[in-house]
């Protein structure tokens, strides 16, 4: 049962989010290139057009049940390296800013808009729980 609860959680997240960026490139691309990660346009057009079909497809495999663990594995992947970006730039926020922790507020890129980053990084902490569930579960 909690395997079938972290497939459909973690697939209706990652299909919902996906859409939402591949369905607005501009923004998602604006918002990636706001890390400062990556400053070759090529590179940055190529992060906005293939990494939310990335998440739509792995969404839909877990969602159909097929390919699960590799899927969660992605997903887990993705997710603590979001986390990790997210982190590191809200740490340079408030560095430069001495805004507290809990107040830092900005478009991590999710698709969701502006967010609390703490509040994100808590999502984001669950999502790669349950993903782990799936990478370590026993049943095929």
């Amino acid at each position: 049962m909690t395997g079938w609860l972290a497939r459909l959680v973690l697939g209706i997240c990652f299909v919902y989010l996906g859409l939402n960026k591949a369905l607005n490139p501009t923004d998602f691309l604006k918002a990636v290139h706001q890390y400062g990660w990556v400053d070759r346009t090529l590179y940055l057009t190529w992060i906005a057009a293939l990494l939310p079909w990335l998440e739509v497809f792995c969404g839909l495999l877990l969602l159909a049940g097929f390919w699960v663990r590799g899927a969660a594995f992605a997903v887990f992947g993705m997710l603590v390296f979001f986390s990790g970006i997210v982190l590191h730039r809200a740490l340079r926020i408030q560095e430069t800013t001495g805004i507290d922790f809990s107040e830092i507020r900005f478009d991590c890129g999710c698709g969701n808009g502006a967010v609390l980053v703490g509040r994100k990084l808590v999502e984001n902490t669950v999502l790669a729980a349950a993903s782990l569930v799936l990478v370590l579960s026993r049943k095929r």
